[in-house]
């Protein structure tokens, strides 16, 4: 009997290595997580990275929206602004792959961009409100109600700052708008809408006292002004529930129409309490002090037990602060800077010096070469 031949066993080849290709399919991070990154790098300002993963978004997935929308945000953030139109109009019928409805954001965003056609911002600011609208229906017809509630309620604020949007349009004397026959009731019907969808909202209200201000109509105004500020005034600094600081700086400039002055510095003071280098917000308080001032040696030398001059120097220490922080920031707001430079001037004609730690000599010889820097040779309106 022969020997059983031992059974050989074929040995297994070996197990392939993942080629470099596929190493890099697998690491490679899904379009939804290039573009969640994005949006935080947005929030956080870093315009030039989120914009990286736009481009890497984009080179996946060339007509995502959302990746369009975000690049558009780039762009308009980092001064491209004829690159951030078209990007927007690519997202709008009838670019070719527009989507159906469009995003109420890329309406909204060339309204921003079409400052200087008046009609088109119109056109757009509606295009905007009317898709929201739809949006805001669905959301109230949610089955989940409690994970809606946020959504529907930023969905409201929206649609009342693209109403807003349209007011100002209206009511802006830069524009031929504003003399038209039915400003005035287009304005209304707006602010009605507005105060429909989101009966409390502060903006709102601040846009209704900025009409009944052009209507001659100043108690009312005021009515309206005081229960815009009800609203948030005991709110905390950080509290998101705060208009924003752009608002409130409006709401300002109102109470100062109104000679309410008390109600105006607490206004500033909760800005500056956020941002302490907010150049609108001391040159207002400079203002509301100097008027403050003027009412004071009107009614005999004193206002709220303060004397004329102890207000005309926190007008000063303020004006100062505002002009150094203007040079520092190479702000471009022409207006502030002229307006400055004219109240420092009158309160240095009354005696009034800035404060040693203030003393404005060196900031004046930065200020001068600034202003030679503006070509722009018109002359300012003081207010």
């Amino acid at each position: 009997m022969g020997r059983t031949r031992p059974k050989t066993r074929k040995a297994r080849p070996p197990a392939a290595e993942p080629s470099e290709t596929q190493q890099e399919k697998k690491s490679e991070p899904t379009v939804e997580a290039l573009l969640e990154k994005a949006q935080e790098l947005v929030v956080q300002c870093e315009y030039g990275l989120a914009g990286k993963f736009v481009e890497r978004a984009l080179q996946r997935s060339p007509e995502n929206a959302v990746a369009k929308e975000i690049l558009g945000v780039v762009q308009l953030e980092t001064g491209l602004l004829d690159a951030a139109k078209q990007t927007f109009l690519s997202l709008l019928p009838p670019a070719p792959g527009a989507p159906s409805p469009p995003p109420p954001a890329a309406h909204l965003y060339l309204a921003q961009l079409s400052d200087d056609e008046p009609h088109t911002a119109l056109k757009h600011f509606a295009a905007a409100v009317e898709v929201l609208m739809l949006q805001l229906k669905g959301k109230e017809r949610a089955a989940d109600v409690s994970s809606s509630k946020d959504d529907e309620d930023e969905t409201k604020r929206t649609i009342v700052r693209a109403l807003i949007g349209q007011v100002e349009i209206w009511m802006d004397p830069e524009y031929d708008l504003c003399f038209d026959p039915a400003a005035e009731s287009n304005c209304e019907e707006l602010l009605k809408a507005a105060l429909e969808i989101d009966p409390g909202n502060t903006e709102a209200l601040q846009s209704l006292a900025s009409v009944r201000m052009s209507q001659q109509r100043p108690e009312e105004a005021k009515e309206v002004l005081e229960k815009a500020w009800s609203l948030w005034k005991d709110l905390e600094a950080d509290d998101h529930r705060l208009p924003p600081i752009p608002s409130r700086l409006n709401l300002t400039k109102i109470f100062l129409e109104l000679s309410l002055f008390t109600p105006a510095l607490m206004v500033l003071q909760g800005i500056m309490a956020s941002d302490d280098e907010e150049v609108e917000a001391w040159y207002l308080e400079g203002w509301c002090f100097f008027l403050m001032a003027e009412q004071a040696r009107e009614q005999g030398g004193k206002l709220d037990e303060l004397t004329w001059e102890e207000l005309a120097k926190d007008s000063r220490d303020c004006l100062e602060t505002c002009k150094s922080l203007h040079i520092n920031q190479s702000h471009p707001d022409v207006p502030i800077r002229e307006h400055v430079k004219e109240l420092i001037s009158n309160l240095e004609e009354l005696g009034i010096k800035p404060s040693p730690e203030d003393d404005g000599r060196q900031d004046d010889e930065e200020w001068e070469d600034y202003e030679g820097s503006d070509d722009s040779g018109s002359d300012v309106e003081m207010s």
